[in-house]
C-alpha cells in the first residue's frame, strides 16, 4: 500500500521533520481461546517477520483500522477481541529521509475468514506460525506485542501510565 494522502499532504507542507503518526499491530491469533498460531507477513523492505501492522487514516477507530490493515495486507478477515497495550515506536528513519514516530495500539485479534495472501507491495509472505516456532527474523519489539497479546490480559497496558 502506497503512503496514505494524508501523511503525503503532511509531508508536502513539514518536508523530512519528525511526524507523530497513530499506528496499529494486529496480533490475529488461531484458534483465540487456546492460540496455536499467529498471523506473519514477512516485509519487503527488511525481510523481516511481523504481526500486521499499519497506520491509522484520519478518524478511523483502532479496531477499524486493524480490520483494514488485515484485510489488505493479507485477504483474511478479523474480529478484535480487545486493545492489549499500546507502545511508541521511533524514531523510524526512511530512504526518502523521512522520519516519523508513531504511537502503536496493539490489538489481539481472531481470524474468521480467508487464507493468507500476499495483498500488497509490503510484503512478500503472508501465514500462520505455530507460537513454538516463530521466525528468528522477528524483532524484538513484535516479539514483545505477539507475547503481550498471547498472554491474554483483561485490560490494557498504558505504556507508562499507572495502573
Amino acid at each position: 500500500m502506497p503512503t496514505p494522502e494524508f501523511v503525503l499532504a503532511l509531508r508536502s507542507k513539514i518536508g523530512n521533520d519528525p511526524l507523530w503518526l497513530p499506528g496499529v499491530t494486529a496480533v490475529v491469533l488461531r484458534p483465540l481461546d487456546v492460540p496455536e498460531e499467529v498471523l506473519l507477513v514477512r516485509r519487503s523492505d527488511d525481510g523481516t517477520w511481523t504481526p500486521v501492522k499499519g497506520i491509522m487514516e484520519p478518524a478511523e477507530s483502532v479496531a477499524a483500522a486493524a480490520k483494514r490493515e488485515c484485510l489488505e495486507e493479507t485477504g483474511v478477515v478479523i474480529e478484535i477481541d480487545r486493545l492489549v497495550g499500546t507502545m511508541p515506536h521511533g524514531p523510524v528513519h526512511y530512504s526518502n529521509g523521512d522520519v516519523t514516530y508513531y504511537l502503536d495500539h496493539i490489538v489481539r485479534a481472531r481470524w474468521v475468514s480467508g487464507e493468507p495472501i500476499v495483498g500488497d507491495d509490503e510484503s512478500v509472505d503472508t501465514g500462520w506460525v505455530a507460537l513454538d516456532a516463530l521466525p528468528e527474523s522477528i524483532p524484538a519489539s513484535d516479539l514483545a506485542r505477539i507475547r503481550l497479546a498471547v498472554a491474554n490480559p483483561v485490560d490494557a497496558v498504558l505504556e507508562g501510565l499507572p495502573r
